[in-house]
């Protein structure tokens, strides 16, 4: 094998090597947050939400995510809400609470 050759092999291994490392890193783990209700019905509930988290050292999008789902009032809405986030395989679903959230 020349030197050029080989060179050239060392050289691309070392620039593939950082982002196949940075490709295997874990996903960040899931907050799934099931509301009945809409955003801005929970924006105040949801600032204390990240609030809390950050206290606990958690930041979205630094090393947890927190996806949110909506309802919008309409209890038709929270199955496929619902299977939208399990489908996401989520680490934990946090569900509102209040007429539409009760089980049947």
């Amino acid at each position: 094998m020349g030197r050029r050759r080989f060179l050239a092999l060392v050289s691309g291994g070392l620039v593939v090597a950082p982002v196949a490392a940075h490709a295997q890193q874990p996903a960040l783990p899931v907050i799934g947050f099931l509301g009945t209700s809409t955003a801005a019905a929970w924006a105040g509930y949801v600032a204390g939400f990240r609030q809390g988290l950050s206290e606990a050292g958690y930041v979205d999008g630094r090393n947890i995510t927190v996806e949110f789902r909506w309802a919008e009032g309409r209890s038709d809405r929270l199955s496929a809400l619902a299977a939208d986030l399990v489908g996401r395989r989520v680490t934990v679903v946090i569900t509102s609470t209040g007429v539409h959230g009760r089980m049947r």
